[in-house]
Formats: C-alpha cells, structure tokens, sequence
C-alpha cells in the first residue's frame, strides 16, 4: 500500500510541476500555476500520511530467552570482580549462548562460569 501511495505522489508531483512550468510560457495561465501547486501540495500531504502511519507487522515473533543456572544462585550477592560493584537481574545477558556479565559501574564485560559442584 506504501508503494502505490508513493507511486501516486511521484506522479502528482510530476504533473504538478508540468502545470508550474506550463504558466511561465507565452500562453500560460494562473489557473495552471494554481492547479500546478494543488498537486504538488496534495503529493506532499500523501507522503507525510504514508511515512507517519505505523504498520504492525503481524508476523514479528517475541523470543523470551530464561537463564536456567544450576544450583544456589543469589542475584544479590553477584559483585563485579572487577570493581566490586553490585549486579542486578539486568546486567546478565546472553551472548552466542553464554551467560555474560555487563557491570553497570565500571562497563567491564565478563563471562559467568559455573565451579564444579563435586
């Protein structure tokens, strides 16, 4: 629908500068100057309709990824090892399926590992 709005535009506005140019001529008249700047006026009120209006697109797929750590873990006592600073919930991210730290403090960047449990 986008496209053909555009399409109508560009053609609107095509013709409304042939009409604009056609009163400059020996014979022109104003009724063409005011017709020339009505379609360049209308091609332009299209395209401000067609680019402010929101498409939702029915197709978009929310992916929720959770973070299933084994064992005890309490997100109030993470601290960045870096500078010591406390992580929340938000600073865990996953990146290329590890689970990786982001401290909000100093902006360091590491991976969470897990000790061996035995």
């Amino acid at each position: 629908m986008k496209i053909i709005a555009y399409i109508g535009a560009s053609i609107l506005i095509l013709f409304g500068v042939l009409f604009i140019l056609s009163a400059f001529s020996p014979q022109g008249q104003v009724s063409n100057l005011i017709v020339g700047i009505i379609l360049v006026i209308i091609a332009f009120v299209i395209i401000f309709f067609v680019t402010r209006k929101k498409i939702v697109d029915s197709n978009t797929t929310n992916v929720t990824l959770n973070i299933d750590l084994p064992g005890n873990v309490s997100l109030e006592s993470l601290k960045c090892s870096y500078c010591g600073g406390a992580l929340t919930k938000d600073s865990i991210s996953m990146v290329n399926g590890a689970p990786m730290v982001t401290c909000p403090y100093c902006d360091s960047t590491y991976q969470l590992t897990e000790e061996p449990k035995w």
